[in-house]
């Protein structure tokens, strides 16, 4: 692998801890069961990472996103949509492969032992599209269309769903604070099991969440091929031996498609293509 490429995917568990640590650096909230509310939560993080972690120092994209369009008094909010398209532009989905915690968390349940992992599930094809329908339906569509009789309309994605949220606010308040535990109620039951599911599947398919539900994942997915952070093959050196596909844990030929919408950028094909025939193309090659 190029020397130039190598620190990325050599420290690549290093930058997604160093990343969950510093936008969950808000330690006492893991004391004191409280969230943080300092003027930091007004910034959103890259990755998907929930609002009301104790530890949260920033806001969640989805949750802000969805916090506008809930909002009667606002019908979008420049500052979301321009913060997804820039990071989105800059990184695409590098973003899922090193700076989503809730991806570090995916990925230390696949690196569990002696469990067969498998490739795909039945319907691969169909099943990866789900986020956009996850996306378009529950994160734009419900809360924008369905209100209360004051207007207001309900973070669908975030409420009914988000199993991010469970893991990382309901469960550790449900700990720390009595209050939270007295309010258990189906809805939680309903979230914990899907958040249950999730777990389950990490430990032999990697990363079923950013597969077939994130919506986030989905939108960063859009920029992949004109981010200025993607990969290139050179097609004088590729030998179409495979082995980059073979390698890829999320079945990925990037010898033909190089900048899937669903590739996070984690490197495994680079560092183990025989011939160093995929590139990383940065900001400073465009």
């Amino acid at each position: 692998m190029d020397k130039k490429n190598s620190f990325f995917y050599k420290f690549r568990l290093l930058i997604q801890l160093s990343s969950t640590a510093i936008t969950n650096g808000y330690f006492k909230g893991f004391l004191t069961g409280k969230i943080f509310e300092g003027s930091s939560k007004y910034i959103c993080t890259p990755g998907l990472n929930c609002y009301s972690c104790p530890g949260a120092l920033g806001s969640c994209p989805i949750g802000s996103l969805q916090a506008v369009l809930t909002n009667r008094e606002y019908n979008f909010s420049l500052y979301v949509l321009g913060f997804l398209f820039l990071f989105g532009v800059i990184l695409g989905r590098f973003i899922c492969g090193f700076l989503c915690p809730f991806g570090l968390f995916q990925d230390l349940l696949y690196k569990i032992p002696f469990i067969k992992k498998i490739k795909i599930l039945p319907g691969e094809k169909i099943l990866k599209y789900f986020r956009f329908l996850f996306l378009f339906v529950f994160v734009i569509i419900l809360p924008m269309f369905i209100s209360d009789f004051l207007g207001n309309g309900e973070p669908w994605f975030c409420k009914y769903i988000c199993p991010v949220g469970t893991l990382e606010a309901s469960i550790p308040l449900i700990i720390l604070n009595n209050t939270f535990r007295t309010a258990i109620g189906f809805l939680y039951k309903f979230k914990f099991t899907i958040l249950l599911t999730i777990v389950i599947l990490s430990v032999f398919l990697y990363r079923p969440f950013c597969r077939y539900i994130c919506p986030l994942g989905a939108i960063y997915g859009l920029f992949n091929k004109v981010s200025f952070f993607r990969f290139e093959i050179n097609t004088e050196k590729c030998l179409n031996c495979g082995i980059c596909k073979n390698e890829c844990k999320l079945d990925i030929d990037i010898s033909k498609n190089p900048n899937s919408m669903d590739c996070i950028r984690c490197g495994d094909c680079i560092k183990k293509c025989p011939v160093n025939a995929i590139n990383l193309t940065k900001i400073k090659d465009n």
